[in-house]
This record gives C-alpha cells, structure tokens and sequence, in this order.
C-alpha cells in the first residue's frame, strides 16, 4: 500500500492550496464501521503532503464564541518532535483522528480508495478537521516548510469521518483525551532506562533536553530497591503492591535530581553514589533508629523526608570532605547530622512544639507533614541547612 502512495505523481488541485509537490488522485483505503449517527469512516495512509500545508483546520476552542473544542498547541512538545523525527529518532505508527464535514464526502469513496478529485468537486472548501493528533500534524508541517520534497512524501496513518459534525467531532475528541490513561511515571522511568541502554539515539536525546538525569536516577533507586539494607521493600518499583513500601521509586528518582546535578555526587560512577547513599542514610538511621524500625509511623523514609535529605545531602558532603571524612562511612554523617537532627523543631497537629525523632512521626503526632508542598520542602531543607555546622575553610 505504501508503495502505491508514493509511486503516484498526479497533482491535487485545490485552487487556494495549490501543494508545489507531487501528490496522489486517490489515497487506498478501507472502509470502517459507521458510527451510531450513521458517519462513515475510513482508515488507511496518506502522504502528510495531502493535508500538509493549508489542506487542514484545527478547531480550537474559542472562548468568546464557545466554538470549537481542542486546546491550543504547546511549542515545545512540536518542536520536540520535529527534532525528533528530523534526526530519525521517531515514527509515528498510530493514526491520528481527522474529519471532512461536507456530508457528501462519502460520495468520494471509490472502490478500496478515497478519490481526492472526486472531494475537490464535491466542495473547493473541503478541508481535513483534525479531531485528534495536532502536535503531530504540526510537527510535520514545521518540517515540509524546511523541507518540501522530503517530507511531504512521509506516510501517516489516519482514520477519517466522512461528514461528521462538528458535535460528533467534539464528542470524539472527548471520548479520546478523557479516557485515555497514560503511563504511570514511575513505570515510564523504568521503561526509559530500558530504552536508553539498548538505543545510544535515546540518551543522545535526553541529553539534548537535559533529562539524561532521569535515567542515571532510575538506575540507582533501582539498585537500591533490590541491595540496600535500608531501602529493600522501601521502595515501590512498577506494579508492585504497596505492601511494607514507604515511597514509589518515581518520587525517589526526583528527589535525586539536585543531587545528581550537584558536581561533587554527579561526577561519581554508579557504584560509588550507591555507597556514599547506602553511608548517608545508615546514618540517619543510627540517629533516628525508632523511625527506621517503625517507618509506617514516621516519615523520614517517605517523599517530604527523602526529598528533604537528598536536597542536604550536597552540602553535607562538601563538609565531609573539607573535614578528610570518608564520603562512604556512615559514621562521616551521623556525627555531622546527630546535632542537627535531633534540634531540628516543629509544630505538630494541635500546635505544640515537636523536635529529634518526634519532629518526624506522622500526623497529627509530627512536624514534618506540614512541609509536604513543594514551599514547605524548602523551608524544611533551609531549616536543617541552618543547623549543620559551618564548612571548614581551607
């Protein structure tokens, strides 16, 4: 079928849209279940070149008419798939959803193909409405605009209505985007790694957008989830049950990201950030030990109290190291956070003043639960900077 595409060479006419590229008469196609309104559909293949540029419309939403229905496009996500799809790191094999309202469109279909002449004549306005995929139509435009005789010759899969209203397209358009799930993150993470180890072109793309931390992130807790002493059945990995777990590995692979960017932990191989992890937290552990041996009722191993430790932990480390500590002896940071920990102070649930391992229990019972948002993760980390000793000065 794609070779019947793009061996074509006949011109469609269209005199507001007339393509400077070669496009084909017909497109091949077969012909789909009507819908409840008795709408056909089609589904097959077409040069992007037929609805690319001027041969398509987007029906965004407008405000002030309360016409339309989809929500304006976001530059980055074009751009990243333009970039993607220009260095061949992309396909798109799934359809996009389009529309040609003119009720006679159906009159165009002719045997196993759609017949574009017999469209033009039907009405010189008719236009492919896209229901669903406009990032993807406007990645494609961006590129046939760089380059016409490229890219206005690459295939996509489409499913078209042939004389849908725009009620039945708004109806479409919901059923799509309000019922599709996507992936969870921490299963999307795991899935990245996976993608980045057998695919250089992958990571070469996360670098370019700054994201190759996440990977780097996804190994390590992955590795802690399954040999540290501390954070074996601590760690949800995807699909696990919740179970003993106090923190989804998704949650644990952002709180690494300041640490990772920092240049003394960045700049360590994996095995050794596993350790100089593994000696920070048995650290804390030496100091908070209830909350370790009880951690559904504390939250020193949970998403405010990970995120928390790992933001200190890059200042902590610049003082184990102007000290001549070593970076992976637990005993470096449980005399350095012993002070700091145990004098750290909140409120609890009914306002009296909390502080050590009380700080950390759950609510109503702790402090540490009322820094929860992303402002009072701050605050909380500012509050124990304040409390570590200074950096010795060379």
């Amino acid at each position: 079928m794609l070779n019947v595409i793009q061996n074509e060479v006949s011109v469609m006419r269209r005199p507001e849209t007339r393509s400077p590229f070669h496009q084909p008469d017909s497109i091949p196609i077969v012909a789909g279940p009507a819908l409840r309104s008795g709408t056909h559909t089609v589904v097959g293949y077409m040069p992007a070149g037929v609805m690319i540029p001027g041969n398509y419309s987007i029906p965004y939403y407008d405000t002030r008419s309360k016409k339309g229905y989809q929500r304006q496009p976001q530059d980055s996500r074009i751009n990243q798939l333009a970039s993607d799809l220009r260095k061949d790191r992309a396909d798109l094999p799934t359809a996009v959803l389009l529309n040609i309202r003119n009720r006679e469109a159906r009159l165009a279909i002719d045997n196993d193909s759609l017949d574009l002449r017999q469209l033009t004549d039907i009405s010189s306005a008719t236009k492919f409405y896209v229901v669903d995929g406009q990032h993807r139509v406007l990645a494609l435009e961006k590129l046939i605009l760089e380059d016409g005789e490229r890219w206005s010759h690459f295939v996509i899969p489409f499913v078209c209505l042939l004389g849908a209203s725009e009620e039945e397209e708004m109806e479409q358009f919901y059923i799509v985007n309000s019922t599709a799930k996507s992936v969870k993150t921490d299963l999307a993470l795991a899935l990245l790694r996976r993608r980045s180890e057998k695919d250089a072109a992958v990571y070469e793309a996360l670098q370019e957008r700054g994201r190759e931390w996440q990977v780097h992130g996804q190994q390590i807790v992955e590795r802690l989830a399954n040999e540290s002493p501390i954070w074996k059945q601590r760690i949800r990995l995807p699909s696990m049950e919740k179970g003993d777990t106090t923190i989804p590995s998704a949650s644990m692979v952002a709180s690494l990201k300041p640490l990772l960017a920092s240049p003394f932990f960045g700049g360590l191989k994996v095995e050794q950030q596993i350790k100089v992890l593994d000696a920070y937290w048995d650290g804390i552990r030496e100091i908070l030990r209830p909350a370790f041996d009880n951690p559904p009722e504390y939250v020193i191993q949970k998403g405010v109290g990970v995120i928390a430790m790992h933001s200190l932990l890059p200042y902590v480390l610049e003082m184990v190291r102007s000290r001549g500590l070593p970076t992976s002896d637990s005993m470096s940071y449980k005399g350095l956070l012993d002070d700091p920990l145990m004098r750290l102070e909140g409120d609890d649930g009914e306002g009296h003043p909390v502080n050590g391992i009380d700080f950390w229990a759950v609510a109503p019972k702790g402090a540490a639960g009322s820094y929860s948002s992303s402002a009072g993760r701050r605050v909380l980390t500012a509050k124990l900077r304040q409390l570590l000793p200074e950096v010795d000065a060379e």
